[in-house]
């Protein structure tokens, strides 16, 4: 060990009362600081990752759309076309118009996806959120009629008081010339299924049926309003998308996901920028408590330093001196921030004790999800701090005058 550590460490471990709670101070407000920005940035990134994962479990990777708002007719080809692309998994065609529908207890205006079911397991996450019944769209065939199935969100269920086997009605104006006697077509079916996704948007809002049955009720023919596609890797999206489009002749809008949702991902990432800003100022002020502890010392070790210069200590030794006593503030607070960030991240995973309101996140259990390099970011940036820190007070100390301590 150099004797500038020796002589560090013992400054850190002596001294008055007030110099060692101080001490202690400048320790807690670096722990604090690195402790809630690693907690707050797993649980930006946890909430980040579990919109990601569910939205494009609900919807795609890849969408392509018709240009001009127009239908897609002959899909199949198509969508055999874009799963021979590398990199696309599956591709499944859907129609999807916002309507009404209505139940026994209420009514309300809705998303209506109309799907080929064998597909659409393909390419989304919707079978296997089914909680309730059966992911079946197979007909109800009674004395009366015959009834399709529809699959529903669980909360649109509640806001219709409707249940499984239950009926409901679709309501449509889709191609029909607005007149005084125009009057909606009108579909029904029953309640085969309920579905979780954990997004409050698709819960709340979203209903599958097959996609015979919206042809029908919209008037498309043979057609589907676009074709979404699932990849291998999500992160290829914006490369594949333009393979596709090259592929189609460039007669479809292609657009992958990070474009589709490109203002709520946004808002994400100026959050982050917002979140680490901060973080900054946190650790700024526990710098300023670095500073003043320093200070302290060097008024306190004055005797001190004034022996260590006349027995030959350099004026560069002293200044590294103190510059190591702000550099263990730093590693120690550092330590103890990310001990207490993850201590605290363990008891959220475990016991999910911060819940959201769904209908302003989205989602409403938020998981923290670690990066390992923001932990070390976060470290690297507040020992930095703390050694800016602690260069004032060095600086002062390594230029005090020896004539003018000995003489006091």
């Amino acid at each position: 060990m150099r004797y500038e550590t020796f002589i560090a460490n013992r400054y850190m471990r002596s001294g008055k009362r007030f110099l060692s709670v101080s001490t202690w101070i400048s320790i807690v407000g670096v722990m604090l600081g690195v402790g809630v920005v690693c907690f707050v940035m797993a649980l930006h990134n946890g909430f980040e990752s579990e919109i990601r994962s569910r939205l494009l479990g609900t919807t795609s990777h890849i969408s392509i759309f018709p240009k001009q708002s127009g239908i897609i007719e002959d899909y199949l080809p198509l969508v055999k076309k874009v799963e021979a692309v590398d990199g696309v998994i599956a591709a499944s065609p859907f129609i999807y118009y916002k309507t009404a529908i209505s139940s026994a207890s209420g009514g309300d205006g809705v998303m209506i996806r109309g799907i080929i079911p064998d597909l659409e397991e393909k390419t989304a996450n919707i079978k296997k959120d089914v909680k309730l019944g059966t992911y079946d769209f197979n007909p109800l065939i009674t004395e009366d009629d015959t009834i399709p199935g529809m699959v529903i969100g669980n909360q649109l269920a509640n806001r219709l008081g409707v249940y499984l086997g239950e009926s409901v009605v679709l309501y449509s104006l889709n191609k029909e010339t607005l007149t005084r006697k125009a009057r909606p077509r009108v579909a029904k079916f029953y309640i085969s299924g309920i579905f979780e996704t954990g997004m409050h948007e698709f819960d709340d809002q979203l209903a599958y049926i097959s996609l015979e049955s919206a042809q029908k009720l919209y008037k498309t023919g043979n057609g589907v309003t676009a074709i979404h596609l699932k990849l291998e890797d999500i992160y290829m999206a914006e490369d594949l998308s333009s393979i596709i489009d090259a592929v189609l002749e460039f007669r479809y809008d292609v657009i992958p996901w990070n474009v589709l949702y490109k203002q709520l991902f946004t808002w994400i990432e100026i959050e982050k920028i917002v979140l680490m800003l901060g973080f900054l100022l946190i650790v700024l002020v526990a710098a300023f408590s670095i500073i003043s502890t320093l200070v302290m010392m060097t008024m306190e070790k004055r005797q001190e330093i004034g022996i260590l210069k006349t027995i030959g200590v350099t004026p560069y030794s002293i200044r590294k001196i103190f510059i190591y006593n702000g550099l263990w503030i730093g590693i120690s607070g550092v330590a103890a921030g990310w001990l207490l960030a993850f201590v605290a991240i363990f008891i959220q995973n475990q016991f999910e004790i911060i819940q959201l309101p769904p209908d302003i996140y989205f989602i409403t259990y938020l998981p923290f999800v670690i990066k390992w390099y923001e932990f070390l970011l976060a470290g690297v940036v507040t020992v930095f701090i703390c050694f800016l820190a602690a260069l004032f007070p060095a600086h002062q100390a390594a230029k005090l005058s020896v004539i003018k301590v000995l003489r006091k």
